[in-house]
C-alpha cells in the first residue's frame, strides 16, 4: 500500500510531497529507536504504511516513565526538525520556497501524533497517565477506547467543517480500527540467542553494586564483547555478556544484577 501510494503520487505530480512526509516520518520513528536502544530495548524494524510509518519495538516490560520517554522522542525530533528549518528561514529567508514542506510535514506530524488517541503517541502518554489511576487493565483499555472515538468524531467534525483534507479522514479511520482491535501482546527479547561474532575486543566497565539490566545494557556494543566488573567499596563480581543475557531470560531489565 505503501508503495502504491507512491506511485499514485508520481503519476498525478505529488511525489516530492511523498518523499517529504515519508522522509519526515522516518526521522520521527529514529527518534524511538534510538531512544528505545538508549533505555535498553530494541526495535526490529520499521514499518511503511500509506498513512505514515510505525518502529517496532519490543518493549516488554518498560516502566510507564521509559514508555513516556519512548513516546515523546518521536515528536521532540519532528519539533527539532520545525526549529531548525524556521532558524534556517530566519538567517536566509530565500530558503522558504525550498523547504516549507519539510516545516509543514513535521509540524502537521508533531500535532497529530501528540493527540490522545492510542496507538499514537499522544496515546501512549495518556495511557501511562492513567496506568496509576485505573489500575485494571480492562478499565484502563476502555478508557482508552472512549478517548479514541472521541478524537475520531473531532477528525471528522474538522473534515466537513474546516479543513477538507482526506488525511483527517484517513486518520480517522485508522483511529477507529485501533478502538476496536487488541493490541498484540510484546515480545520479550532473547538476547541469549543472539549470535556472537568472533574476534571481537573486551571491553570492561565497572558498575556500582546497586546496578540494574537496564544500566549494563547502555554498554552493550556489538562490535565488542562486555565484561562487567561490580563494586561497592571493593570487587564483588564479574559477569560477562553471556552471563548477562542469561540472567535476563527470568528477569526485568529494572532488576539489580546482583539480586
Amino acid at each position: 500500500m505503501f508503495l502504491a501510494v507512491g506511485l499514485l503520487s508520481a503519476l498525478f505530480g505529488g511525489l516530492p510531497i511523498f518523499i517529504i512526509c515519508a522522509l519526515t516520518a522516518l526521522l520521527h520513528e529514529c527518534g524511538h529507536i534510538f531512544c528505545a536502544a538508549r533505555l535498553g530495548f530494541e526495535c526490529k524494524k520499521i514499518s511503511l504504511m500509506p498513512f505514515g510509518a510505525a518502529a517496532v519495538c519490543d518493549i516488554e516490560g518498560i516502566s510507564p516513565s521509559d514508555e513516556i520517554k519512548l513516546a515523546v522522542s518521536g515528536p521532540l525530533v519532528n519539533l527539532l526538525l520545525c526549529a531548525a528549518v524556521a532558524g534556517l528561514w530566519w538567517f536566509f529567508p530565500e530558503t522558504y520556497a525550498y523547504t516549507d514542506l519539510i516545516f509543514y510535514a513535521s509540524a502537521g506530524m508533531l500535532v497529530l501524533n501528540l493527540l490522545p488517541a492510542y496507538p499514537l503517541d499522544g496515546g501512549r502518554i495518556a495511557k501511562c497517565v492513567l496506568s496509576g489511576f485505573l489500575k485494571r487493565d480492562k478499565i484502563l483499555n476502555l478508557a482508552l477506547r472512549i478517548v479514541n472515538i472521541f478524537v475520531v468524531i473531532a477528525l471528522i467534525f474538522l473534515y466537513f467543517f474546516a479543513i477538507k483534507n482526506i488525511t483527517l479522514l484517513t486518520m480517522a479511520g485508522f483511529l477507529f480500527c485501533s478502538a476496536l482491535s487488541k493490541s498484540p501482546p510484546a515480545e520479550k527479547i532473547n538476547f541469549a540467542v543472539k549470535k556472537k561474532k568472533k574476534g571481537r575486543e573486551i571491553r570492561y566497565v565497572i558498575l556500582d553494586e546497586n546496578a540494574t539490566f537496564k544500566d549494563a545494557l547502555r554498554f552493550v556494543d556489538s562490535s565488542r564483547y562486555l565484561v562487567l566488573q561490580l563494586y561497592n567499596d571493593k570487587f564483588l563480581d564479574e559477569i560477562t555478556e553471556d552471563e548477562l543475557y542469561e540472567k535476563l531470560l527470568t528477569r526485568s531489565i529494572y532488576d539489580k544484577i546482583l539480586d
